[in-house]
């Protein structure tokens, strides 16, 4: 692939690893050869690089897949994650899972990235529905306006909920920040 089709989300091979095109410039300077700026993430640590092509010069489309996967159970330092129609199953690290383990509960559909066959990567879905398994009862008369407490869910996550919220209900939590959505009717 040359260097003039690179796009915001392609995914590149650059010295055999795989990242993804986050922001790219086509810059062609009054003198001189035209270029390729693009600030690229790697998929398997996250860094965020900046990367230069001159034009012409040809790129290397990376070989990864994204697939629907469930998540099954916990086995010592990996977790195994289940393909619905086929029963495949792939084995992710804990670490590459990092803070986001927390919001994992079994029968939890997530996104994974694969690259040669192996998880790189698991991209939880943007709200998961828990339960609140600890809670401090709230205080009354303490109705000051966005006044919360902090409520241990199902999965041992703490998260900030609002006074009404009992031990025992379902509520919403956001993924990208850990933080209370709405209480949900189960």
């Amino acid at each position: 692939m040359q260097t003039t089709d690179i796009r915001k989300g392609l995914r590149l091979l650059i010295d055999s690893v795989p990242f993804q095109v986050i922001e790219h410039q086509f810059v062609k300077p009054g003198k001189g050869q035209a270029f390729t700026r693009a600030r690229v993430r790697n998929l398997t640590n996250g860094n965020v690089i900046e990367r230069t092509w001159k034009s012409g010069e040809s790129v290397e489309i990376a070989d990864v897949e994204s697939r629907s996967m469930t998540y099954s159970w916990e086995e010592s330092d990996t977790y195994v994650f289940m393909e619905t129609n086929t029963g495949d199953q792939i084995h992710v690290e804990k670490a590459r899972l990092g803070d986001e383990k927390r919001f994992l509960t079994e029968g939890l559909d997530c996104n994974l990235t694969l690259f040669n066959g192996n998880a790189i990567g698991v991209e939880l879905p943007s709200t998961v529905v828990m339960q609140i398994a600890a809670s401090e009862p709230g205080i009354k008369g303490d109705t000051a306006s966005g006044a919360t407490k902090p409520a241990t869910l199902s999965s041992g996550a703490v998260v900030n909920v609002p006074l009404f919220i009992k031990e025992g209900e379902w509520v919403r939590i956001d993924t990208t920040n850990g933080q209370y959505l709405e209480r949900v009717n189960k």
